[in-house]
């Protein structure tokens, strides 16, 4: 999807598609904002605050409205919106024009009942607050169990306490009230279902195996848990009843346990897929440096190192490595990219956890969130750790340190060769 540049003069309506109410608040404090943050929640509940006193269709803003309500700069507002799309909190729709006109439609959160029974949210939400806090948030939200066997159910039926008799003629169906909406979590992602059907036995699976729920439901735990067809085929099969069918929960089970089998007991974290668009640079240059900057931009932090190892998959340490800088230091997956390329390049091919945090620690405080600036920032980190080593050393031959490519200023001016063009063609199919 093509990235709408956002300015402070657009004008945005608010929508309400749903009932909004108190127990939608506590859900979304307690629930979603551990994985969408708080700047995303601030932005629902300004949004919620410019509806009309009905609650159904607020005024016409502008963007600037949002800056200074919220107080941040107009990505931080973009970042915040696409979270909450992204968690089916809102549905974003605009018409382009000199002053674009943007509608957002607000939804309800679902149910403490489907939160914890999701198998995305529930999954992020326990990884990003731990087991402790997750219990705690589970009590508050279980219903009590009060122990009734003792005593007798007298609650009155309807037709005992009413009868139905003729009255005055009505016809109006009442088709366009108000109901409590929630929106959708979407993926692009396809799991591969002709694969899977095509690995099984004969007889294994029947037509009603692969309903549309269990579909649903194999794609996202495909999704969270990063396993393809292959991967998920021993699960699925060990989740088939007798009469052909899937058993949802035991699925749910079966794919976290080989998950955790496969990764030393732990469990998935969400990040960026990569790079933000409003942080690239624009695409056209076709020099060498141009097309390596639009790999770092384009690439996922574990397709680029999975691609750096020579396609296999990256450690259950090296992915612990990669969800602390994007997670805990809070660096762009474009900018993870660079450091992860510089320091295999000048560490013989070992990702050192001390040594990536240092750096990773630099960058953060100089607030370093481009590729650009990433592998400027490398290069001067080189020149400074190169120096140390010459005022310290008495070595009177110096070994010559393997570089990225893109250490030597002069690619800027390469144009690009067809074999390096094919080969950075082919990077960008293998992590696609």
């Amino acid at each position: 999807m093509k990235e709408i540049n956002v300015l402070p003069a657009d004008t945005f309506v608010v929508v309400n598609r749903t009932i909004l109410n108190e127990n939608d608040r506590r859900i979304i404090s307690m629930l979603y904002q551990p994985i969408i943050g708080s700047t995303a929640v601030s932005l629902y509940y300004t949004l919620w605050a410019d509806l009309d006193k009905t609650e159904l269709l607020s005024n016409e803003y502008t963007h600037h409205h949002l800056m200074t309500n919220l107080r941040i700069k107009m990505d931080l507002i973009i970042s915040a919106r696409k979270k909450l799309e992204a968690v089916g909190l809102l549905k974003t729709f605009v018409k382009k024009g000199s002053v674009n006109n943007f509608v957002y439609e607000m939804f309800s959160p679902i149910s403490a009942s489907e939160f914890f029974n999701h198998p995305i949210l529930n999954i992020v939400l326990y990884n990003n607050v731990g087991k402790k806090e997750y219990e705690n948030l589970l009590k508050y939200f279980k219903v009590p169990k009060i122990n009734l066997s003792s005593y007798d159910d007298i609650t009155s039926k309807f037709d005992e306490v009413f009868d139905s008799m003729p009255s005055t003629s009505y016809d109006n169906l009442n088709e366009d009230l108000r109901v409590n909406k929630t929106g959708e979590i979407k993926l692009d992602n396809a799991f591969d279902f002709d694969l899977l059907i095509s690995s099984v036995p004969n007889g294994v699976i029947i037509n009603k195996t692969f309903s549309r729920e269990v579909k649903e439901l194999i794609n996202n735990l495909s999704f969270v848990y990063n396993m393809d067809a292959m991967d998920m085929k021993a699960p699925i099969l060990s989740s088939i009843k007798e009469n052909g069918l899937i058993d949802k929960t035991l699925l749910r089970k079966n794919v976290r346990n080989y998950y955790k089998y496969e990764n030393d007991n732990k469990l998935p974290s969400l990040v960026y897929k990569s790079q933000p668009e409003y942080l690239k640079n624009p695409v056209g240059a076709s020099d060498k440096r141009a097309k390596m900057i639009y790999v770092f931009e384009n690439t996922t932090p574990y397709n680029f190192l999975k691609g750096r190892s020579n396609g296999a998959k990256p450690s259950s340490r090296d992915l612990s490595l990669l969800e602390s800088l994007l997670s805990d230091f809070k660096l762009n997956p474009g900018v993870v990219n660079v450091l992860i390329d510089y320091v295999l390049k000048i560490n013989n091919k070992k990702l050192t956890r001390a040594f990536v945090e240092a750096i990773a620690s630099q960058w953060k405080r100089l607030n370093v969130e481009t590729v650009e600036e990433a592998m400027k920032e490398a290069e001067k980190e080189y020149k400074k750790s190169k120096k140390i080593v010459s005022s310290t050393s008495n070595d009177s031959v110096k070994k010559k340190e393997d570089l990225p490519d893109w250490f030597n200023q002069n690619i800027k001016k390469e144009k690009i060769s067809d074999e390096d063009e094919k080969t950075l063609k082919d990077m960008l199919k293998e992590f696609s």
